[in-house]
């Protein structure tokens, strides 16, 4: 299903946006977003122009919610660009999805849309722009979501990193933010690598206390390889849900934990005992590790044991029936030759390298069938071949799937929304379809996307 520009402007909120930023307490329910330029210091003692957020001079604020509690983001477009606002990884009504023609009209310059649905599962998520994609995500604008649970684990901070990386030059401004070579193979890396816009940023904490880290790889391209030297700790929570048992906190590159864009993990920390002492967050990098952010220890020690932090409650999604389920399978790989992408008002790069069942997406305003049509409330096993050289975050919208088998590696069942799909990997996931519409189901490198990886699953 498409939606003509006229359908859609039904969709519109009609109450007026409050100008400017609207400060984010986590007991809000109605929110505003101004989708504007910016400008930052990601580079010391220089100011990188030309960004995009929600807030003139800083990145996007992290969002919180409550779970099970009304929520309402009216997103005003002050770019003269079009977009809209996807999100990423909550299960919501198809119309709030955020993807142009397949559940609303971009957005346009000096209009509003106001998103309204209520949060069912509580964890770490996050926003996007659908529409131009590749230029607006380029540029900063992702921001972290936050659901909080009906009932506190216990701990003593909660802090949440953003990490991204920028294209710049020497001179702290954008250069090209993507490239025919990167998009053919696997993607386009950024310079300059960030948490919450910051190079290297410090976060305070308690000493001796418990710190939730709630970390979201929100990049175009990267994958991230993350361990934390010599902490004390686990990870709690993938992708936004709690996993049945949890896993030790990776301590070295041998055992770094794999954050694909779309991607998220929630980790519980017990901070050092002495005031000044710091944890740092590592990524395997090109040369050698590199530091991401690093948690310092203050004040006096609050002698607390992870043993006394409450178990994170499960989301409540139904589980498939694996031996009456539906199984598809879905080929991953380059592009036959064919027509350049249409992509309407929101973008397109140019080219097309991509393809799901060997059929590249036509683009976000050409209009295309289904990958696969199901029926409300079965279980489904959607098989994912990756018959190219290059690793895929594929992504689902509007539902969570496990990952149930591998043909190279042991996987972990846990809920998710975006699973890496290694190059000349087949993976199963599985789900019921319980969720109606046309949802949006693509890779995460946001270059094979708009080169044709991309596509999606109808539930009717």
């Amino acid at each position: 299903m498409t939606l003509t520009r006229r359908q859609s402007l039904g969709l519109l909120g009609a109450a007026a946006l409050t100008p400017g930023f609207a400060a984010l307490a986590s007991t809000e329910t109605r929110i505003s977003l101004r989708i504007q330029s910016a400008s930052a210091e990601l580079l010391k003692g220089v100011m990188t122009q030309g960004m995009v957020s929600t807030r003139p001079d800083g990145p996007p604020p992290v969002i919180r919610m409550k779970q099970g509690r009304p929520f309402t983001a009216k997103v005003e477009n002050a770019t003269p660009d079009f977009t809209t606002m996807h999100w990423h990884g909550l299960r919501l009504p198809n119309k709030m999805d955020g993807v142009p023609y397949l559940t609303q009209f971009p957005i346009g310059q000096g209009e509003t849309f106001d998103y309204e649905f209520t949060p069912q599962d509580a964890g770490t998520y996050w926003y996007h722009p659908h529409c131009m994609t590749m230029e607006q995500m380029a540029l900063g604008l992702t921001g972290i979501i936050v659901v909080e649970e009906a009932e506190a684990p216990g701990f003593d901070a909660d802090i949440a990193l953003n990490l991204r990386d920028f294209r710049l030059g020497s001179d702290g401004q954008f250069i090209d933010l993507w490239t025919a070579r990167g998009a053919a193979r696997a993607g386009t890396f950024g310079t300059v690598m960030t948490a919450n816009w910051a190079v290297e940023p410090v976060e305070e904490a308690p000493a001796g206390g418990l710190v939730r880290l709630r970390i979201a790889a929100t990049d175009t391209a990267r994958i991230y390889k993350l361990f934390l030297p010599g902490a004390t700790g686990q990870i709690i929570a993938l992708d936004g849900h709690p996993l049945i048992a949890p896993l030790p906190l990776p301590q070295s590159e041998d055992t770094a934990l794999l954050l694909a864009p779309g991607q998220r993990a929630d980790l519980a920390i017990a901070m050092p005992v002495t005031e000044g002492e710091t944890i740092d967050l590592m990524t395997h990098a090109p040369g050698a590790p590199r530091r991401l952010a690093r948690l310092r220890a203050t004040g006096g020690t609050l002698k607390r044991e992870l043993s006394e932090l409450k178990p994170l409650t499960a989301n409540a999604i139904p589980e498939p029936d694996l031996a009456k389920a539906r199984i598809e399978e879905l080929v991953f790989g380059w592009s036959p030759e064919g027509d350049l992408p249409n992509d309407g008002l929101c973008g397109t790069l140019g080219y097309t390298f991509w393809s799901i069942n060997r059929t590249p997406w036509p683009g976000d305003a050409a209009g295309s069938g289904p990958l696969v049509t199901l029926k409300h409330g079965e279980s489904v096993i959607l098989r994912l071949r990756n018959e190219s050289p290059n690793d895929h975050p594929i992504h689902l919208h509007g539902l969570a799937f496990r990952v149930i088998a591998s043909n190279r590696r042991e996987v972990s069942p846990h809920w998710t929304d975006t699973a890496l799909l290694l190059e000349k990997e087949v993976l199963d996931i599985a789900f019921v379809a319980d969720n109606p519409g046309d949802w949006a189901f693509h890779c995460h490198v946001i270059e094979h996307q708009k080169t044709g990886l991309a596509g999606y699953i109808r539930i009717a």
